[in-house]
């Protein structure tokens, strides 16, 4: 039996949960308030797409181990994919001016075209179009 997850929820550690929603906010993205608090909000990145923002201290309840120092290391990639070329440079240049940093050298391959930003934290997102049209697997064709 092949198992399919219905919605996914990334957690991540923030520093300064009121500045990342600013943040978010600024690129485009809301929030589902009903799962949001004091230590945690959750910001929503499409249909059953989801990163819960949490404070360190908070996040740190869950795991009893340290949170990877951004500065130095990578703890993940988050990609996500737009609806268009256009869309990921409206999306990367909000981030930049939201005070996120340029952390790629902007890449277009046959059917990816994609830049990478981090956010306040140094978290490190993949913003790109991806022609799946291109692709023989239709399944993964339906964009939202």
């Amino acid at each position: 039996m092949e198992v399919k997850a219905s919605q996914l929820f990334v957690n991540l550690p923030v520093e300064d949960l009121k500045a990342s929603k600013t943040f978010f906010a600024q690129l485009g993205f809301g929030f589902d308030e009903r799962f949001s608090d004091e230590n945690a909000a959750c910001l929503v990145l499409g249909p059953n797409m989801y990163v819960m923002l949490l404070m360190e201290e908070f996040f740190s309840s869950f795991t009893h181990k340290g949170i990877t120092d951004t500065t130095k290391e990578n703890e993940n990639i988050l990609a996500i994919n737009l609806s268009s070329k256009e869309e990921v440079d409206e999306v990367f240049n909000k981030a930049l001016e939201a005070g996120g940093k340029d952390k790629s050298n902007p890449g277009e391959e046959e059917m990816m075209y994609f830049k990478r930003i981090s956010d306040l934290d140094g978290h490190l997102w993949e913003i790109s179009f991806m022609d799946f049209n291109q692709f023989d697997n239709t399944e993964y064709t339906t964009y939202g």
